[in-house]
């Protein structure tokens, strides 16, 4: 993860608290520090999941360019689909690495099920999602 952080030079910041996020305009990734966890695979599963979502600028993987002129807020459908390319980004990130845990896939599962409810269960989503997802994955891992 280093690697792709330090070749994008994303400024990633691990602080108190719960806070996880992606900054597309400070290019910034906020992490709870290591230690606010309860086992690494969920830091790990966290640190994915924002990294995939820094993979939307213009200059990585341009998904920035779907949500231009749309609504982005919180629960909206672009909001939506973001969280599921993330999620399945992160799902991806950990079953390659090896710390898939039985868990860890239950929480993704769980987590993308809520988003696919918001968007109605659009079955066709769910393929457009994990072909973003892979193209993010494969970024992050220095193969696109």
């Amino acid at each position: 993860m280093h690697d792709y952080w330090n070749r994008e030079n994303i400024t990633v910041e691990h602080v108190k608290g719960n806070d996880a996020y992606y900054s597309p305009s400070r290019d910034l990734i906020r992490l709870p520090l290591f230690e606010h966890f309860t086992d690494a695979n969920e830091y790990y599963s966290t640190a994915f999941h924002e990294s995939v979502h820094s993979t939307m600028k213009e200059d990585r993987c341009n998904r920035a360019e779907d949500r231009k002129g749309k609504l982005v807020a919180f629960g909206s459908n672009e909001y939506s689909k973001e969280e599921l390319v993330a999620e399945i980004g992160s799902a991806n990130l950990m079953n390659i690495i090896g710390i898939e845990t039985k868990k860890s896939f239950r929480n993704s599962t769980a987590y993308i099920q809520n988003w696919l409810s918001v968007l109605k269960n659009d079955v066709k989503f769910i393929v457009s999602a994990s072909s973003k997802a892979e193209k993010a994955v494969n970024y992050i891992l220095g193969e696109a």
